[in-house]
């Protein structure tokens, strides 16, 4: 079932809502990663394992849409065997959202992340961290647990 605050979400993102342009503009003018007070989707975020506390830390993370566009060879081939078309990318942008905030926060370990918006040349994604070796994350079980059963 999906919560009321993620409804409303949902219904802004495709209505595009001025209130979330406007966001997505002044996103545009920050950096591409920014360290967050709080999540913008609290109910994903506390899905995912944030909590108000010190140790989380939130990330929003901005990464350019590119393309998979490769260029032809120039001597003659088959259509079929030049190998423009049907080239899939190997990560997904979440997956490189989180490994570039992962690379700038190196002490850190990921409960998850979230997408957030996007316009023609990006998207937003924001990244829940948390440090395993706070001392208030070493008390919490939840997070301990969590944390425990992830590889980075």
């Amino acid at each position: 079932m999906i919560s009321y605050q993620d409804q409303v979400w949902l219904r802004m993102w495709k209505e595009n809502a001025p209130e979330l342009r406007a966001k997505a503009i002044a996103w545009r003018r920050q950096n591409a990663l920014v360290r967050v007070e709080r999540p913008s989707r609290i109910q994903r975020a506390r899905r995912l394992g944030y909590k108000a506390k010190q140790g989380i830390v939130v990330v929003r993370m901005r990464v350019g849409k590119g393309n998979m566009r490769k260029k032809r060879p120039v001597a003659g081939r088959r259509p079929k065997h030049l190998g423009v078309l049907r080239i899939k990318p190997a990560l997904s942008m979440q997956n490189v959202a989180e490994r570039r905030v992962l690379e700038r926060f190196p002490n850190m370990k990921l409960l998850g992340s979230y997408y957030l918006y996007q316009d023609g040349l990006y998207l937003w994604y924001e990244v829940i961290l948390a440090d395993p070796s706070h001392p208030r994350i070493v008390k919490d079980k939840e997070i301990r647990g969590k944390l425990s059963g992830l590889k980075n």
